[in-house]
């Protein structure tokens, strides 16, 4: 039974519904998987007792994910379980309701096995920020697993679950799985609802999906897209040709006739990036023309300044966002404040973490007087410009190619000293984010080092079919979906 670690969401529904296996024996062996295993991985903060997954339980006989467990990100709310964020300052803080995606998922019969990991407040390109522990790179314990969601991503690498959630606030689900020769995707903004996940940038926030296949990912999404009234930032349902998404239906195995695919050269040959990252892309690059997809080479200037806007505007919205984290409303309030004044500043000092503090005071920094205009106004209207020339560049090509990562996987503390270097992993996928397009990544080779390496394609709003449609077919035609990581 030990190759159910690396199955599908796809096979497991048909051994589920020819009876090969029963809903019990397949929560039974993931919860068993993390208990042999993840000591070395370090993927879940919390693997949830058998007893209480199964009582939360719903519709797991007809469901889409009916009895398929998976696991969450710690900063997405599900009603009486720890939603801590990797952080001190919410250890014990239960959350008093359901996000909207956890309550679809649970309608179509999926099962939440536990609480991955995750860099604090998502903050964070290496899972390195948690308050509680490291998470590892199945593909090379000595190496990170990307982040803020390595934990998610690790997970699902290592056959621990075959899909779990993340989130994305410059590309937290994607690096990640690049490193970890996993799918990611960030959807288009606003096709999922942000009701009940913990908000780092309001305006860039996302949550993202990780899994072993396109096909799986776009079941995944499938369950969770839509309209959601609670959500100001959802989809309108003007918007909705139908209100029931099934971003599965193209998955044909053949991509659009006439296809049109962008490939962003100051991207893919930025200076810095690993030969090896080239090459593989370049090689994936060759395989879609095989499949029909007509190649254009182009340049788009404003993503040079993407990485700048990113890191000025997210941590503006993270400092306004954590404000509310003071030691009175809830959290962790310091034992030893006896002003109020104190129970602001010993709750926060000792509850966030050191990258949490510094991007809470560098946004403080540029949204104060007589630097706001300087740095947050000029941001926003960079911000402007990219989202302007990525939708004029959209009217030429279909889709956009691009690197995911740099570098495959780098080894713990590798930035320690670098904090710039460290900010820069963002660097190709923080533009989707910026402009709220969707966005995907895939595995596509490995570097001398054994370590994977994945492209991402990127669409205008609400392409998400046509994304996964084109990447399906590479998947087909390419081995990397079916290779393992060693964690037996």
């Amino acid at each position: 039974m030990n190759n159910l670690a690396f199955t599908s969401i796809k096979d497991l529904r048909v051994l589920l519904a020819k009876k090969e296996i029963s809903h019990d024996e397949l929560l039974n062996f993931y919860r068993k998987r993390f208990e042999q295993h993840d000591h070395q991985i370090k993927s879940a903060l919390e693997i949830f007792d058998a007893p209480s997954i199964k009582q939360r339980a719903c519709n797991v006989d007809i469901g889409l994910l009916g009895g398929i467990p998976g696991l969450i990100k710690d900063n997405i709310c599900m009603k009486g379980r720890i939603a801590s964020c990797g952080s001190r300052i919410l250890e014990h803080y239960k959350a008093p309701y359901n996000a909207t995606v956890i309550d679809r998922l649970s309608q179509e019969g999926a099962l939440f096995i536990g609480r991955a990991n995750m860099d604090e407040f998502a903050m964070g390109s290496s899972t390195e920020t948690s308050a509680f522990q490291r998470t590892h790179n199945p593909w090379n314990l000595t190496r990170v697993p990307g982040g803020s969601s390595g934990g998610s991503v690790a997970a699902v690498a290592a056959g621990f679950v075959p899909w779990a959630l993340g989130s994305e606030t410059g590309g937290s689900v994607r690096q990640p799985a690049a490193l970890c020769g996993v799918v990611g995707s960030k959807p288009t903004y606003g096709l999922i609802s942000r009701y009940g996940l913990v908000a780092y940038g309001s305006s860039l926030d996302q949550i993202g999906i990780a899994t072993r296949t396109v096909y799986d990912n776009a079941l995944v999404l499938s369950v969770m897209a839509g309209n959601d009234s609670r959500d100001a930032t959802s989809i309108s349902d003007r918007l909705l040709q139908d209100k029931k998404f099934d971003f599965t239906k193209d998955l044909t195995g053949k991509i659009r006739p006439g296809l049109k695919i962008g490939v962003i050269d100051n991207a893919l040959y930025a200076e810095g990036i690993d030969p090896n990252i080239v090459e593989a892309l370049e090689t994936a690059l060759k395989e879609l023309e095989k499949l029909g997809a007509k190649i254009h080479h182009i340049s788009l200037p404003s993503m040079d300044y993407s990485a700048a806007t990113y890191f000025i505007i997210s941590r503006a919205e993270a400092a306004s966002n954590l404000a509310r984290f003071d030691g009175v409303h809830y959290g962790t309030r310091s034992k030893d404040a006896q002003t109020l004044q104190e129970v602001y500043e010993l709750s926060r000092a000792n509850g966030f973490g050191i990258e949490t503090k510094v991007r809470i005071l560098m946004g403080n920094f540029v949204l104060s007087v007589g630097h706001a205009d300087q740095y947050y106004q000029s941001a926003k209207s960079v911000r402007r410009i990219m989202r302007e020339e990525f939708l004029e560049t959209f009217k030429k090509v279909d889709l956009l190619f691009s690197p995911v990562s740099p570098s495959g996987a780098f080894a713990f503390n590798a930035f320690k000293e670098n904090a710039v270097q460290m900010d820069l992993q963002d660097y190709f996928t923080c533009s989707a984010n910026l402009v709220g397009i969707p966005a995907v990544s895939v595995p596509c080779g490995f570097t001398d080092e054994a370590l994977p390496i994945g492209f991402q394609l990127l669409g205008p709003d609400y392409s998400e079919s046509l994304i996964f449609q084109t990447l399906h077919a590479y998947e087909q035609q390419t081995p990397y979906h079916l290779m393992f990581p060693n964690v037996k």
